[in-house]
């Protein structure tokens, strides 16, 4: 399926990486003072974020459409800076990174089992989590470095979410209702249950953080609505609002 209507999102991705160049780095040199639970649960995203993305570009590739292709490398070139800055925030803690962890190798292998529309579904698993891991992060971290490196991942994060519903609306559009139903209430099923293991394995650096597992799992089960609504909607990069939720 061949859609032009991605130029303006590869313009915002540009734009994004000509900004952050501007901007720079945080200043790792003033350290970090990290909690060992959020040590252990930055290092288990970190290796989700870790990756060179070459299964989605391939299947973007095959979609048929350059643009799109060419705005889905932009895209895993910012999820790549976002496994950059964590590793460097963890070396201002005096941490190191993992070599990988059993919950990324699930979604990768999720991922890759059929075509870009099942990939897109589960990675929408994902990134819908870290919406609400990251912002826990941001508004409940003590350490100024970690909420700084946080809060950027967030910013990126919240553009990333009507990105992919966009190219899900496409996907999803043309399968008949009952189908289109049933791949919503899946991935709807697939995200709850995502968000039980994350709250889960990651609850003493949420409680760290100010916030209850069983609080976060229901956040993010709520988030599920508009985002699926997202879905039949056609984003742009300006609405990046219903990533906020």
């Amino acid at each position: 399926m061949i859609n032009h209507g991605y130029e303006a999102w590869v313009r915002d991705f540009e734009a994004e990486r000509e900004r952050r160049a501007a901007v720079g780095d945080p200043e790792w040199g003033r350290g970090a003072v990290l909690d060992p639970a959020l040590v252990r649960s930055l290092q288990r995203f970190q290796v989700g974020e870790d990756g060179d993305g070459s299964a989605l570009i391939g299947k973007a590739d095959r979609a048929g459409d350059p643009v799109y292709a060419q705005a889905v490398r932009l895209f895993v070139a910012e999820e790549q800076n976002h496994a950059r800055m964590l590793a460097l925030l963890l070396a201002a803690g005096g941490a190191g990174t993992l070599d990988g962890h059993w919950s990324d190798a699930v979604f990768v292998r999720l991922r890759r089992l059929l075509g870009l529309r099942v990939e897109l579904l589960v990675l929408m698993v994902a990134e819908a989590v870290a919406l609400g891991y990251y912002r826990a992060v941001r508004d409940g971290a003590p350490d100024p470095l970690a909420a700084e490196v946080a809060g950027r991942i967030l910013a990126d994060e919240e553009r990333h979410v009507p990105f992919h519903c966009r190219r899900l609306h496409e996907a999803l559009t043309p399968l008949p209702a009952p189908a289109r139903r049933a791949a919503t209430l899946a991935w709807q099923g697939m995200l709850a249950g995502a968000a039980v293991v994350v709250a889960v394995d990651h609850g003493p650096a949420l409680r760290h953080l100010g916030i209850r597992p069983r609080r976060f799992t229901a956040d993010v089960i709520r988030s599920s609505g508009p985002l699926v609504r997202a879905m039949s909607a056609l984003p742009t990069p300006a609405e990046s609002t219903l990533a906020r939720m």
